[in-house]
């Protein structure tokens, strides 16, 4: 009897009274964790489908947090005087499989839940504080005479003009 478990975004074969390495988890040691099962086979009969899924159950411990082993990263670039070093390790956590079992029926859904769930604000209702559509702020820099860089206009455009020559100066005054 065997499970396929997914933790952290990871998949892993699981087996009763395995010692699984996974990424860290923020649970303390000593705590229980239900982990997400994908597959579940026992006695030649795999289950995949979700409904069938509900019913198995992958209990773990969690036994130690670790750090994994260091590994060392070196950048180097020839002919230009460019070395970096430097170095990583993994914050890992130790988890014992103490049950993988399939319950006789599915497991029965909150009432919580199903309560709240009617009562619940449809979502074409808008918040309180909103104001309406997202480019009301747009039209009001529109009206206000003021560009979306956040730079204020400095009056009219000015246009280019041609000076008038120290002769034609002496002419016209």
């Amino acid at each position: 009897m065997y499970a396929i478990v997914k933790v952290g975004g990871k998949q892993y074969r699981v087996e009763k009274g395995d010692s699984l390495v996974v990424d860290r988890l923020r649970d303390d040691e000593g705590a229980k964790v239900a982990l997400e099962p994908l597959l579940y086979r026992s006695d030649g009969d795999a289950v995949f489908d979700a409904d069938s899924l509900r019913k198995v159950k992958v209990e773990a411990v969690v036994a130690s947090h670790e750090r994994g082993k260091k590994i060392h990263v070196l950048k180097f670039k020839p002919k230009r005087g460019y070395k970096r070093r430097s170095g990583h390790r993994s914050e890992l956590t130790r988890l014992e499989i103490k049950d993988i079992k399939m319950l006789s029926r599915k497991p029965g859904t909150k009432k919580a839940e199903t309560a709240t769930a009617g009562k619940e604000e449809p979502s074409h209702v808008e918040a309180a504080g909103d104001g309406g559509d997202g480019n009301q702020g747009a039209a009001e820099s529109a009206k206000s005479g003021s560009s979306k860089s956040g730079s204020p206009k400095s009056g009219p455009a000015k246009s280019r003009s041609t000076r008038k020559t120290s002769k034609e100066a002496q002419d016209g005054s």
